[in-house]
């Protein structure tokens, strides 16, 4: 299980507001906050550090930054 990074309570509220799903809970159960998808596999160490951040799978990962 991942642990997500402090942010302050103002912008996770507005994560939640844009994804419908709170980024807390979805990365402590493995969770993309985007597609809802199971997400536990990553290309490399910054990709999963990333997750932590934004709660993003690799796939959104890889949608959102254009790889």
């Amino acid at each position: 299980m991942a642990k997500a990074t402090y942010k302050d309570p103002s912008l996770n509220h507005a994560i939640k507001d844009i994804f419908g799903f709170d980024r807390v809970n979805s990365i402590s159960n493995d969770t993309c906050v985007s597609c809802k998808k199971e997400a536990r596999k990553f290309n490399d160490p910054l990709s999963r550090k990333e997750y932590t951040i934004s709660g993003l799978c690799q796939t959104c990962q890889d949608n959102v930054f254009g790889i």
